[in-house]
């Protein structure tokens, strides 16, 4: 299905400028998750590096809360891939894995919880887009034909989180 360029903008300008994950870009314009993946991958291979421009945004914003939004992004980021890392090498002795996870593990709560206290938006906005992801699952599985809809009416209600938490 081609998808005109007004939807992909909107897809770009959801995650750059609206600070919105894939997953919920993907369902605030309708669009597949995997197709809005395979937009970020292609637009990055022609130099368009989604990833960049929006810490660039964020660092451009509102002073400290930018930043601590940027440092705990990041943490999450360079987590998630040691922890794969850690995953996939079988030749990492378990003690020294062990050691490593624990690591990580105080790092991330150490930065959540600052983020709660320098973030607190942050952390409402976090914690409602948590719900929602919850409420979508549990509808999906527990009756599927409501999912439609209920997309349909968190596309309208999108707007009322952006503006609640801005």
């Amino acid at each position: 299905m081609a998808w005109p360029q007004d939807t992909r903008d909107k897809v770009r300008k959801g995650y750059i400028f609206d600070q919105l994950s894939l997953e919920m870009v993907s369902l605030k314009c309708s669009v597949p998750f995997d197709t809005v993946r395979r937009w970020k991958a292609a637009a990055a291979k022609k130099g368009d590096d989604w990833d960049k421009l929006r810490v660039a945004h964020t660092l451009a914003g509102d002073g400290l809360e930018s930043m601590a939004r940027t440092v705990l992004i990041s943490l999450v980021i360079k987590c998630q891939a040691t922890l794969e890392l850690v995953n996939q090498n079988p030749d990492i002795p378990p003690k020294e894995s062990v050691e490593l996870l624990a690591s990580l593990s105080d790092s991330l709560s150490k930065a959540v919880a600052s983020s709660k206290k320098i973030l607190p938006e942050t952390d409402r906005l976090a914690t409602a887009l948590e719900v929602v992801q919850k409420m979508g699952d549990f509808i999906s599985k527990k009756n599927p034909a409501l999912y439609v809809p209920f997309v349909e009416v968190l596309e309208q209600f999108a707007s009322v989180l952006e503006d609640e938490f801005r």
